[in-house]
């Protein structure tokens, strides 16, 4: 797997690089600014992005923004998010197209090794990954308008699993449930949220989004 790196703290950026580089995964190029990074995007060699949020001249969105522009030249673009905080907008704006293959999760997270590799790989394969810590923000929220309203407290909180890039696997094994069970509520999530019939793993991104949207 080769794997583009947008990081504008040097030691944080050589430690992601290393890091990765250990799991498998050939950084062909370690960026620190928005210009160098919307140039590496470019690359035709790359199997995903791992990419700051805050980036200079302004330190504000430049990284989300040339992520967000590359995959809209290229759609599909794996790209994983590292942010300092959490902002679902940020979110919501990778999953926009519906395609898949994004991830955000928060910094703190690359401490766990495993976790973080696992979250490329499964960003890279297509899957969606979402930080438990954003979902919590979206849980906790306001009510939720229809047709959010509409799923049961079991599948709201499937859905919440889904979002963190679950399989159904492992939601039947954190709920305690079968993954017949989780199978039945992930269809009723589907036909609730008015989604089309395709892909399970579209389906799957679509219901996050209308998660993210609260709609």
């Amino acid at each position: 797997m080769r794997a583009v790196l947008a990081e504008d703290q040097a030691l944080l950026r050589a430690g992601l690089t290393r890091i990765l580089e250990a799991g498998g995964v050939e950084v062909v190029e370690a960026v620190d600014n928005a210009p160098g990074l919307a140039r590496a995007l470019g690359r035709d060699d790359i199997d995903v992005a791992v990419v700051d949020v805050r980036l200079p001249p302004t330190f504000t969105t430049e990284g989300l923004e040339a992520a967000v522009a590359a995959r809209a030249d290229r759609p599909g673009l794996p790209v994983l998010v590292l942010s300092q905080f959490v902002e679902a907008l940020y979110a919501r704006d990778l999953l926009a197209s519906g395609e898949g293959a994004v991830g955000y999760l928060l910094k703190d997270r690359v401490a766990d090794v495993d976790a973080f590799l696992e979250a490329v790989a499964r960003v890279a394969g297509g899957g969606t990954v979402l930080d438990p810590e954003v979902v919590a923000a979206l849980v906790s929220g306001a009510a939720r308008p229809r047709p959010l309203a509409r799923l049961t407290g079991r599948e709201q909180e499937v859905l919440a699993l889904m979002a963190e890039g679950r399989s159904n696997a492992a939601i039947a094994a954190r709920l305690f449930i079968t993954e017949k069970a989780v199978g039945k509520h992930t269809n009723s999530i589907f036909t609730k949220l008015d989604l089309p019939v395709a892909p399970d793993d579209n389906r799957r991104v679509l219901a996050v989004l209308a998660w993210l949207d609260g709609s």
